[in-house]
């Protein structure tokens, strides 16, 4: 992903349709409407400082940290103001996606151990 002052590659990226115009060959050309970084010891510094700063001004709308060392997940929306605010979970435990249209995660799901079947996620989800 080219980014102004930089050029990063997210563990997870969402391009809506009318900005696969971005997409070249081996890269994406501006931000990404959605990235998630799965937080590991090696990147803590880089997924909560240099990146959160560089998407933040590249202004990706949506910024995820799944962290599975803490088991906790953070959602991030940039606002009008062109800055990152945490988007909290709705009363059932919920996030729900601005850019992807009627998606949501529980984030109570990445820590279940055993996790849970998949039929029984996409239940909940009403995927057939």
């Amino acid at each position: 992903m080219k980014l102004p002052f930089s050029g990063r590659e997210p563990d997870i990226i969402f391009i809506q349709s009318n900005h696969f115009d971005r997409l070249k060959e081996t890269y994406l050309e501006g931000p990404a409407d959605m990235v998630i970084e799965i937080v590991s010891k090696e990147s803590i510094k880089r997924d909560r400082g240099d990146k959160f700063i560089e998407y933040e001004f590249a202004e990706v709308t949506e910024y995820w940290l799944i962290d599975p060392i803490r088991k906790q997940a953070e959602f991030y929306r940039i606002g009008d103001d062109k800055c990152y605010h945490p988007v909290a979970l709705d009363a059932d435990g919920k996030y729900h996606s601005e850019v992807i249209q009627d998606f949501w995660l529980k984030p109570s799901w990445l820590w279940q151990d055993p996790l849970p079947p998949v039929w029984e996620i996409r239940k909940e989800l009403n995927l057939p």
